[in-house]
Parts: C-alpha cells; sequence; structure tokens
C-alpha cells in the first residue's frame, strides 16, 4: 500500500467525486420544477460525501473527530441513495440508471465503514 498523503488520493475520494460528477450531470435533465427540491438535494447530498472526506481526512490528529466526518460523510451517501430512490420513482432516470448508482453508494458506505473501524490506522501517524 502507498502513501497517501492527500484526501485526492484516497480511493473512497475518487469514487465519491466520480459518482457525485454522474448524479450532477443525470439531474441536468431534471424537470424545472425540481430545481429546487430533487435536484438540489441530490446534488448536494451526493457533493456532501466527498466534502467529509476531505475534512475527516484534515481531523486525522484527533481519532474521534475524524470517525464522526466519516459518519457524516456515511449519512450523505445514504441520503442520496435516498434521493436516487424518489427519482427513481418519479420516473426521472431509469431503473438500470438508479442500480448502477446505488450499487456505486453501496461500495462507498462499505469503504467508509472500513475507514471507520480501522480509524486508529489513518490517524496513527500523529505523534511520530
Amino acid at each position: 500500500m502507498s502513501i497517501i498523503k492527500f484526501h485526492q488520493d484516497l480511493k473512497v475520494y475518487q469514487e465519491s467525486f466520480k459518482t457525485a460528477m454522474e448524479i450532477f450531470e443525470l439531474t441536468k435533465v431534471f424537470p424545472k420544477e425540481e430545481l429546487y427540491s430533487l435536484t438540489d438535494q441530490i446534488r448536494r447530498s451526493s457533493r456532501s460525501v466527498s466534502v467529509n472526506i476531505s475534512e475527516a481526512w484534515g481531523k486525522r490528529k484527533y481519532e474521534k473527530s475524524f470517525v464522526a466526518k466519516l459518519t457524516d460523510s456515511e449519512g450523505e451517501a445514504r441520503e442520496t441513495q435516498s434521493w436516487l430512490e424518489f427519482a427513481l420513482a418519479c420516473k426521472y432516470i431509469k431503473e438500470e440508471q438508479y442500480n448502477n448508482l446505488n450499487k456505486q453508494y453501496n461500495h462507498i458506505i462499505g469503504m467508509l465503514v472500513i475507514m471507520m473501524n480501522q480509524s486508529e490506522k489513518w490517524c496513527s501517524f500523529v505523534g511520530k
């Protein structure tokens, strides 16, 4: 395993960023009446996954803060899954798109949970 210096080097960050950009592109065709509700909410929550990972990385000096920000990121990923479910129910996205994005978020959530469960490994550089 190579040394990770920046949050952008984290696989979970890269995947969450990529997936948020997929959602951004997908939501460009959502109805205008959804602009300030579903479209805005799903864009915000999907972007917050990556942003919270960035913040967690910056708080590695304090293990509990690191875990708290990763927990926020997991919550945002789950919120995004719920918005995707609404988009599917409203027929704004196809079932295949929903399944693909939902699967990607389950993978991201899995990586976040592993990081939280092994937080001491991510925070162990402090004091060395």
